[in-house]
């Protein structure tokens, strides 16, 4: 009886250790995955806190965490069962549709691009964030609907870029992995964004406050440096969400035509980043990520300023054609 409780011990570590060993093959999983999704989601941070602007300081967390449960909704509920069919039933399609995204994101970027530098009319999604201010609730559900919406483009390019990062595995490990990145990413981005439309709340309550100590003093002058450099802070959160999207696109489009054999533009890159950091001695690693980074944004503004005549043009008076014809009373 007593060996047979030991078999049986024994039995139980090891299936121990493999779930142990399993989890931590995800999580190194996740890490990966996430890290190459990060990009993405710098543009949703600096955009999510205009949702609340015109609204109560009450209503602000909760809207924003309306906006984060939507978000993780889009993940789990229907991008993530999608991914998996998709990797199962049709795995040649996961590089078309990364590729799809990747243009999409080469053309919302330079589309800031272009507006910042020539201001036109506004994007439609940016037109649905400046509409209608104030407390009304029917605004309310009208701005988390379009950050929701907005989200789900984003969210869908996070989970194709998680789902080409995992290597071949258990259709458990693969469904674990994207729903740890789903669940990681959706915290990180609302987290951030919650920091960010609270911070002046929190600036203001410390410039105000009236203690005439040197720590008072102090907490007063980080109040005032605070409620000044938020503004700041959301402009350069712009700049480098657009500058993320324009760049992980590029790659995102370079690392697809290497998949299908067009392989010299990826190893001019490679070769000019290699050619650049061997010429250093310090920063060596960092150089050579910024060469391959700019040259990846320099293809995304290309295919972006393609993009956008075809879209404004052609794309988009068919589209409103479309919606005229079912907007008509029968």
């Amino acid at each position: 009886m007593s060996i047979g409780l030991i078999a049986l011990l024994d039995d139980v570590a090891a299936l121990a250790k493999m779930a142990s060993a399993s989890l931590d093959d995800v999580a190194g999983q996740a890490a990966k995955a996430g890290a190459k999704a990060a990009g993405v989601v710098i543009d949703d941070a600096a955009v999510t806190p205009r949702y609340v602007v015109g609204f109560a300081a009450e209503r602000e967390l909760p809207i924003v965490g309306r906006i984060a449960l939507g978000s993780l909704r889009n993940k789990l509920l229907f991008l993530l069962p999608g991914a998996l069919a998709l990797s199962a039933f049709a795995p040649w399609a996961i590089t078309p549709l990364l590729m799809l995204g990747g243009a999409y994101l080469c053309y919302e970027g330079t589309e800031k691009v272009y507006e910042a530098l020539f201001p036109h009319k506004a994007h439609g999604h940016e037109e649905e964030v400046a509409a209608g201010t104030g407390q009304d609730r029917t605004v309310e559900d009208r701005r988390v609907a379009s950050a929701i919406k907005t989200d789900f483009i984003l969210s869908a390019e996070i989970m194709a870029i998680t789902l080409a990062a995992i290597p071949e595995g258990s259709f458990w490990t693969r469904a674990a992995v994207l729903a740890v990145v789903a669940l990681g990413i959706t915290a990180a981005v609302y987290g951030a964004v919650a920091l960010i439309v609270k911070a002046d709340d929190a600036g203001l309550a410390l410039a105000a406050n009236t203690n005439t100590s040197p720590i008072g003093s102090l907490g007063r002058g980080i109040g005032r440096a605070v409620v000044k450099g938020m503004p700041i802070l959301l402009k350069l959160l712009a700049v480098v969400g657009t500058a993320a999207m324009i760049w992980v696109g590029g790659g995102i489009l370079i690392h697809g035509l290497e998949e299908y054999g067009v392989s010299a533009p990826a190893h001019l890159i490679h070769e000019a980043a290699a050619w650049v950091g061997g010429s250093l001695t310090v920063a060596k690693g960092f150089v050579e990520w910024l060469v391959t980074a700019a040259a990846s944004g320099v293809v995304g503004l290309v295919v972006g300023a393609v993009l956008i005549p075809i879209t404004s043009f052609i794309l988009m008076p068919a589209w409103q054609g479309v919606s005229r014809l079912r907007q008509r009373p029968a």
